[in-house]
């Protein structure tokens, strides 16, 4: 347990700039208290203390601002920045060394008492307001722009984007290390325009070239 509380510690430093010391971290930092909280309340909501798990979760809502079922099965390493508004439903399953930012929802699609939230592999990123709706996966090492709702499977070393999410970037590479640039995304409508663009400018171009040799053919048909 202490080595897991040591690691959620280092998630901190290894993600946030602005963390001075141990001390800082520990005491100012809600994302880490919530998932501290959640650790208490999972071990609980796994031996069947049902009441007491969902009373330590609402505590842990009322003192961060961060939600988690205490039924979620939460990997080392992650850590939640700012945190205010995030909400981690009951069937979530979070891999490793996972990020999110504050106001993400990893929420569910059914009221059926089935896996109903998604399951976020080891090393993603979820930006900020991002809402990740289904039990499907999004795969390791993918990113989710700031505001996306995805709605459908993540396939590996993704970016999704847009409202409803999709991939608008995929390597075959795992990244080697992980990158937090969750406002600097592809905007695939710009680049679709751009591409309009271009082909209209080529065929101004055409339409020029054959309107000078129209002209020039007329003008030789008159001599």
């Amino acid at each position: 347990m202490f080595a897991r509380f040591k690691s959620d510690i280092q998630a901190v430093f290894d993600r946030d700039p602005a963390a001075r010391s141990t001390l800082e971290v520990i005491f100012c930092y809600p994302g880490l208290h919530a998932v501290w909280f959640h650790r208490v309340s999972h071990w609980l909501w796994k031996r069947e203390f049902f009441f007491l798990g969902r009373l330590v979760s609402h505590m842990a809502r009322f003192l961060t601002g961060i939600e988690i079922h205490p039924g979620a099965t939460i990997g080392k390493g992650f850590f939640i920045d700012h945190g205010m508004g995030v909400v981690i439903g009951e069937t979530a399953e979070i891999g490793d060394n996972v990020t999110l930012y504050h106001g993400v929802t990893l929420g569910g699609v059914s009221w059926e008492k089935i896996k109903r939230h998604p399951t976020l592999q080891d090393n993603v990123v979820i930006g900020s307001g991002a809402k990740i709706l289904g039990p499907f996966t999004v795969g390791k090492d993918s990113k989710v722009g700031s505001n996306s709702v995805v709605v459908k499977e993540v396939p590996p070393n993704s970016t999704v984007v847009g409202i409803p999410g999709r991939v608008v970037m995929a390597t075959e590479k795992p990244q080697e290390r992980l990158d937090l640039e969750h406002g600097k995304m592809p905007d695939p409508e710009a680049k679709a325009i751009s591409c309009l663009f271009d082909q209209i400018r080529e065929l101004e171009r055409k339409y020029n070239a054959l309107a000078s040799e129209h002209e020039q053919l007329k003008k030789s048909l008159k001599g």
